[in-house]
Parts: C-alpha cells; structure tokens; sequence
C-alpha cells in the first residue's frame, strides 16, 4: 500500500526535472530583463545621451509637417521645385497626395459568328461529296 509505483517514480522525477529546468530559465530570463532595463534607464555615453537630446529637440520642433530651420532661400527653392512639378504634370490645382480614383467601363462586344449561320451537317456532307467526285480512275498507290 505505501509503496509507490515504478511508473508513478518515473513521472515524478521527469516532472521535477522539467521543474528545475524551468525554474533556471525564468531566472535567466529575469536577470537578462533587469540588466537591459537599467541600462535603457541610466544611459552612460555622452555621444547617446547628446543624440537623445536632439532627437527631442527635433520633436518638439517639428510640428504640422513643416520644414525645421528653413531659410527663406530653402523655402523658395521648394516652392520652385514643387511649381516646376505642376507644370510638368499639369497639376496644377489638384490635390497630388490624394490616390487617384479609376473608373473603368467595359467596352461594347460586337456578336461573333450570329451574322452567318451555317448548316454543318451539310458542310461535311458537301466535302464528302467532292471527295467522291475525285478522279477515281487512278490508282491509289501510284
């Protein structure tokens, strides 16, 4: 009664072995995590901490999509670039960034083969005929 099955004895250690092995991944995993968080928090270059910085800046800067430290030699040198586009691709007063909507018609299909009418039994019968009317008098294997 108090013994325990050879089969039960197999399950068990299998099952504390998986445990173990499960116990030492999740501990890596945890270490690797703590590891890659404090670093992500506490960023020791100069060189990555001046590159975050700007990075901000440039954020904070750049608000509506316009162009950020434009001249007004740059900004010229846009609006001739994009008023050279219009000319060339006549777009002029359409809006560009929208997509283009396409409407597709099929054309018409003229009947084929409705206009003549043909009987084709009377076709096949008609070249059997003049298949006969052949010059029978000569020999087939001349």
């Amino acid at each position: 009664e108090g013994e325990i099955s050879p089969n039960r004895k197999m399950m068990l250690s299998r099952v504390s072995i998986i445990g173990r092995q499960v116990a030492q991944v999740a501990r890596r995993n945890i270490g690797m995590s703590a590891v890659a968080a404090q670093k992500a928090a506490n960023v020791s270059d100069p060189i990555q901490q001046l590159f975050l910085e700007k990075i901000r800046e440039y954020k904070s800067k750049s608000v509506g999509g316009k162009l950020v430290d434009v001249t007004p030699q740059s900004e010229s040198l846009l609006k001739d670039e994009l008023d050279k586009v219009d000319r060339m691709y006549n777009a002029v007063g359409k809006d560009m960034t929208q997509f283009p909507t396409f409407s597709f018609t099929d054309p018409a299909l003229e009947p084929v083969g409705l206009g003549e009418t043909r009987d084709i039994d009377a076709d096949v019968a008609e070249q059997q005929a003049e298949v006969e009317e052949e010059d029978d008098t000569k020999p087939y294997f001349a």
